[in-house]
């Protein structure tokens, strides 16, 4: 194998990239060259089995609370900032992040969304009880999407 030159103008790119867009790493490939930088924040997991999930009910999904409207989401919605796989837990077979009934600070980690093989947590966007879990492990989301309510 050849050896590896790091051009450093391009890790100061990614790393600002990181920065920009709020992701917590992000891989770039040449050929046989790769780069990964991370921000050391995040959390990176195995990929998830390549099992099939059973396909979701037919017809839409709606929130469950009377209160959300098909435009406009309910009143202490957790909202999905991009499409990808949602996991409730750090890594399979570990215990959910939360579930409901639990008490959740601002900035806890509620959740991963896998975007690209990088893997985001979702984080409470303020403090409340977690009223209404809407996702699935292992199962795909949208943008926009309700992930969760807390109140």
């Amino acid at each position: 194998m050849g050896k590896f030159d790091v051009d450093e103008n391009l890790v100061r790119k990614l790393a600002v990239l990181l920065q920009e867009t709020g992701l917590n790493e992000i891989e770039y490939e040449n050929g046989t060259q790769r780069i990964r930088v991370n921000r050391g924040a995040g959390i990176t997991l195995p990929a998830a089995p390549a099992a099939t999930p059973p396909a979701p009910p037919p017809g839409p999904s709606a929130p469950a609370t009377s209160s959300g409207t098909p435009d406009q989401p309910p009143p202490g919605a957790v909202t999905s900032p991009m499409v990808g796989t949602a996991y409730l837990a750090p890594e399979p077979g570990a215990p959910a992040f939360v579930k409901v009934g639990d008490r959740v600070s601002k900035g806890q980690t509620l959740l991963i969304i896998e975007a690209m093989k990088v893997m985001n947590p979702i984080a409470a966007p303020h403090a409340g009880t977690v009223v209404e879990i809407m996702v699935q492990d292992g199962r795909p989301v949208e943008y926009g999407e309700v992930l969760m309510i807390i109140q």
